[in-house]
């Protein structure tokens, strides 16, 4: 992968063309192997390179086409660009490189828009036609590569990272909306980020944008959809779901083998869960060499998964590469993890990640991951109670009345037994919902009202009045739901998790802590026929009440050994507890402190930050150790960005 970022500038400040290479050296660890720009104003093209395909300096970017009208910068991969350069070549065209990236400005060229619908690939790119006077940007249809954009009437600037937009020296104020959202889901889903006026471009969406009339005239459209024609579904029966495992299989397999073209060293994560189990496999069929990486917390027992993917290595006969991180280097990680994320970012589980990419990118150049299963095929616990929630038997109906029971027990993510009361907690809470409002509530860490409460401005007022923002943030929230009426089926479950969960939590994360140390992850089980395939296929081919990814573990299971396939789900997590209540407690406690600070920034309820930290070393901390998390993430970044 790589970096990219742009910039048009009609009016008379010079400044962010001076910025402009402080903007490019923001992204030099996306592509540590060759930076490049090209400015003709009113425009800026930069890029920095990950060399993957065709390793030759011809093909570094800026790349601009013989006739001299058209460049490109582009941050990904087309997996079937030997395809398409044959199509090309039929067509009349001369190549003079071996790299996708011609072979996508080519398309571009020939194809104009529709070439987005030829490309198997992830992609973020930008294409300039100085004849026209325009530039088109397109993202991929699943949002594995980020691209993020600042638009006014005279200036037009994107770039892969919101690091690279903000050294362009633009106005930056923080959007209480994308705050309130932020401490709601950890995130901040696509188009919002955490600044007024920068935008993340959506999956599947382009834009075109021109300046020939003298301002900046710009339109933005989506070019893919995930399928999801119910009446497709219900063409499906119980006596298609042999044939179903059988394309499936060989969709995945497909995926799997393009996704292992490239001029450098490819290797698998391989954690010990079904996905990533199933692609290791694939993979090791596919190539002699491949080579498996995992990561271990030998201090912290229940977070350890490692010596069941060590295991199946050994099972498959390949090379396995086994990182064990001390408590004491785990917790020094932190900091970097703190200080590298570009926008306030919540999920912790970043840190194994960032971990298990700095210990890989020592070996290969590029990992393939088993990142989408869950949401595609139902695989989180959350799936499997909101499954017994709509088929509830005795046991869920008992466990949603005692509610005022569970609520009174000390719950946690440290232990087997404060996190199986905290399940307990959720889904006693959910059994009163419904399908939609247990959606929402599931997607966060808090719910409304508690994020309210943490807020010096609140969305929602006292008396139930939406203020301003408050109306803002419905609008938003109805938009995030979309896909999910009040008792949608179980695949709008699904699919509202591939549109929100997916490219905004788990695809952000996979990207921003690989792309931190120069090392490509590709998805194979997003590819564009394993999603369409999976949203075909009915709810009883994927959970039931004992287990969820019914179809893919089915499809599979010659290939993976019974402790793969029994075992229990359980979260890529750190003991953030544990951290906070022991090495991060002086820093945790420093920030909840600065009573000053926090008054200053006008943003946070000091008495609501002040009920979190007793709240963290009570005998009851529930979720509240993510919260802190949180509000640690955002404070860090804020001192770095917006001091």
């Amino acid at each position: 992968m790589c970096g990219i970022v742009g910039l048009v500038q009609l009016d008379d400040d010079e400044s962010p063309f001076k910025s402009f290479e402080k903007a490019l050296n923001a992204l030099e660890h996306r592509g540590p192997d060759h930076l490049a720009k090209t400015i003709e104003e009113p425009v800026a093209l930069g890029h920095s390179r990950l060399s993957i395909i065709d390793l030759d300096a011809r093909s570094n970017q800026p790349m601009t086409d013989m006739s001299g009208r058209y460049t490109i910068i582009f941050n990904g991969e087309i997996y079937n660009y030997r395809e398409l350069k044959q199509e090309l070549k039929l067509a009349g065209f001369n190549f003079h490189t071996e790299s996708d990236t011609e072979v996508l400005l080519v398309a571009f060229i020939h194809f104009g828009v529709k070439c987005l619908n030829k490309l198997n690939g992830c992609f973020a790119f930008a294409i300039m036609d100085r004849s026209d006077k325009s530039i088109f940007l397109a993202r991929d249809r699943m949002g594995i590569k980020p691209l993020l954009f600042r638009s006014t009437p005279t200036s037009f600037s994107f770039a892969s990272e919101l690091r690279s937009l903000i050294a362009l020296g633009f106005e930056k104020k923080i959007d209480k909306v994308s705050l309130f959202t932020y401490f709601k889901l950890n995130y901040i889903p696509a188009p919002d980020t955490i600044l007024e006026g920068y935008s993340k471009l959506e999956p599947g969406h382009y834009i075109q944008l021109s300046w020939k009339s003298g301002t900046i005239e710009f339109q933005k459209e989506m070019w893919y959809e995930i399928p999801h024609d119910e009446e497709d579904v219900k063409q499906l029966t119980a006596h298609d779901y042999k044939e179903s495992k059988k394309v499936l299989k060989r969709f995945l397999r497909d995926s799997v083998r393009r996704r292992l073209v490239a001029d450098v060293p490819v290797g698998t994560f391989l954690s010990g869960g079904v996905d990533s189990s199933i692609i290791t496999a694939l993979a090791s069929q596919e190539k002699d060499d491949i080579e498996s990486f995992s990561v271990g917390f030998p201090d912290y027992p229940y977070y350890d998964e490692s010596g069941q993917a060590a295991d199946f290595a050994k099972h498959l006969k390949i090379k396995h590469h086994r990182f064990e991180v001390g408590r004491d280097e785990l917790v020094g990680q932190v900091e970097k993890v703190l200080t590298h994320a570009d926008e306030p970012f919540a999920d912790s589980s970043a840190i194994n990640l960032y971990l298990l990419s700095e210990y890989t990118r020592k070996h290969v150049k590029v990992g393939l991951s088993g990142d989408g299963g869950d949401e595609l095929f139902g695989g989180y616990n959350k799936h499997r109670a909101e499954y017994l929630l709509r088929n509830p038997k005795y046991r869920e109906h008992a466990i949603g009345n005692l509610k005022w029971l569970w609520s009174r027990l000390p719950a946690s993510r440290s232990g087997m037994i404060g996190n199986r009361i905290r399940q307990l907690q959720k889904l006693s809470e959910g059994y009163h919902m419904n399908a939609r409002d247990r959606y929402w509530r599931w997607a966060g860490i808090l719910n409304e009202e508690q994020a309210n409460y943490l807020l010096k401005e609140e969305m929602l007022e006292r008396d139930q009045r939406l203020s301003d923002d408050g109306f803002k943030y419905k609008k938003r929230k109805e938009s995030m739901l979309k896909p999910l009426n009040k008792e949608g089926s179980f695949n709008h479950v699904l699919l509202s998790d591939s549109l929100l969960v997916l490219p905004n939590d788990m695809l952000y994360k996979v990207d921003s802590m690989s792309m931190a140390h120069g090392l490509e992850v590709r998805t194979p089980l997003l590819d564009q026929h394993v999603v369409k395939q999976a949203f075909r296929y009915p709810e009883m081919f994927k959970i039931n009440h004992f287990q969820g990814k019914k179809v893919l573990k089915e499809a599979f299971e010659e290939m993976l050994t019974p402790a793969i396939l029994n075992r229990p789900k359980k979260g890529f997590e750190v003991p953030l507890l544990e951290w906070l209540q022991g090495p991060l407690k002086s820093t945790f406690l420093s920030l909840c402190d600065e009573s000053e600070f926090i008054i200053d920034q006008g943003l946070f309820n000091h008495l609501a930050i002040n009920d979190l930290k007793n709240s963290i070393y009570s005998n009851n901390p529930g979720d509240k150790p993510a919260t802190a998390w949180a509000f640690m993430m955002f404070q860090t970044w804020y001192k770095r960005y917006m001091n």
